[in-house]
């Protein structure tokens, strides 16, 4: 791979499915962050076996996710990296058939959970942090009456502010991750 590609598109149910799993997507996420590394070392940080990742990033590699680096430092050990810094799948695209809604419905689901995962740590976290991310960091909501095509709008808006901003250097001491998520849901059946 001679430099990552993007965005990686989700169309495949199959795909869907197999980055849904909860380690499989915790692995991808590591590789993505931190840059390749071994089925032993993610071993290492995710607390599992290494016949377990190596397993697991198969998978991945199956379906395109992650793939073995071009520089393989042993023959007794794969490095593995991301193909892509991100994906993302559209419910038009998966929603045709059984197995597409099934794994729809899955990862949904699975991003619910990594985004509860991620709101309880930060919650620990800024119980006790002080500074400039506790005036900038936290959840926000507003509720909007719009048309598909005014949603569809605001989505493309948005996207392309955060892949502006995601270009910015960001290799200064004030620097974090953050994580930064979009959920644009119609509030049918809410009182």
């Amino acid at each position: 791979m001679t430099g990552l590609s993007p965005t990686l598109r989700i169309t495949d149910p199959a795909a869907l499915k197999a980055v849904a799993h909860p380690l499989r997507g915790r692995l991808l996420g590591l590789l993505r962050l931190e840059g390749p590394a071994t089925a032993s070392g993610l071993a290492r940080r995710v607390g599992e076996s290494s016949g377990s990742t190596s397993y697991h990033l198969r998978q991945l590699a199956r379906f395109g996710f992650v793939e073995e680096t071009a520089d393989q430092p042993s023959g007794r050990e794969r490095r593995w990296q991301a193909t892509a810094p991100m994906s993302e799948y559209r419910a038009g695209d998966l929603s045709g058939t059984p197995d597409g809604r099934a794994a729809l419905e899955g990862m949904q689901r699975a991003q619910l959970g990594w985004l509860a995962r991620g709101l309880e740590s930060w919650l620990a976290a800024s119980a006790t942090g002080s500074g400039a991310w506790q005036d900038v960091a936290g959840l926000s909501d507003w509720v909007l009456r719009l048309r598909p095509a005014d949603a569809a709008a605001l989505v493309e808006a948005l996207v392309r502010v955060v892949a502006e901003t995601a270009q910015r250097p960001a290799d200064d001491d004030e620097a974090e991750l953050v994580a930064v998520h979009l959920a644009l849901l119609p509030l049918r059946g809410l009182p």
